[in-house]
């Protein structure tokens, strides 16, 4: 693939071009606020990009997303959209945009978070509304965002097997007696911890805890480029790791 890289010179900019350099895929470009040297040319504004490309890969922020997606529009190319903290409206400008070109959007390029999604879905939808649900994720102490796009996605999940529930972002004073329709989401930052979710199904004297710990960055960098190399030839629309899971099994 030819790699058009926004958010280039951040963690995960760096950790991609790595990746990428080693399965033999080119970085042709890069987009970054904050412009460093890296093995390719790396432009501030979308304007200055001469090379062709055969994707978009936006590891850089929800607040770049309009300039991402204007971009992959004009010239008609598919994006991966891989930031999180995504508000309604930026939902709204990514459906929008799904209309005329393909779009891979999710807050977890790990495999392994993608799996752990199903098996929540599946163990809310079993142990049902006895059991109470607390989401507690981990990350490093630069994130911005919180709670995590995959603690949200976690949720949906549980959500999915058991019905809308009322969502409590942690807990402080006197709270009263926990209601069951209720689920705890819980957002812990410190040092350099990559990312770890863990989702506690917690009933009458038993407990089923699933979880999820990311030991490098490796990981969403090789999920990021498996699914830009799937998204490429696809038709217009939105899509996302469930679509590529499917293709799997």
């Amino acid at each position: 693939m030819r790699i058009l890289l926004v958010g280039c010179c951040g963690r995960m900019g760096r950790e991609v071009t790595e990746v990428a350099a080693a399965r033999g895929h080119e970085i042709v470009c890069g987009v970054d606020v904050a412009p460093t040297k890296m093995p390719y040319p790396v432009y501030r504004s979308f304007a200055e990009i001469g090379e062709n490309c055969d994707v978009v890969i936006d590891f850089s922020s929800a607040q770049g997303l309009a300039e991402s997606l204007a971009y992959a529009e004009a010239h008609g190319l598919p994006i991966l959209l891989a930031a999180t903290g995504y508000r309604d409206d930026d939902f709204g400008q990514i459906a929008r945009a799904a209309k005329r070109v393909p779009i891979f959007q999710t807050g977890n390029l790990s495999l392994g978070v993608n799996l752990l999604q199903s098996l929540v879905k599946r163990a809310a939808t079993v142990l049902g509304a006895e059991f109470d649900v607390e989401i507690v994720e981990r990350h490093h102490n630069q994130k911005k965002d919180a709670p995590s796009g995959t603690a949200l996605m976690l949720a949906q999940s549980v959500e999915a097997g058991r019905g809308a529930l009322a969502r409590v972002y942690g807990r402080q004073g006197n709270t009263g007696a926990r209601p069951k329709g209720e689920i705890g989401i819980h957002a812990v930052r410190g040092g350099n911890i990559v990312g770890e979710h863990e989702v506690m199904f917690a009933g009458e004297d038993e407990i089923v805890t699933l979880s999820h710990s990311a030991r490098s960055r490796k990981v969403f960098a090789s999920g990021a480029l498996r699914a830009a190399a799937w998204l490429l030839g696809k038709t217009a629309g939105r899509y996302s790791m469930d679509d590529l899971l499917c293709d799997l099994i």
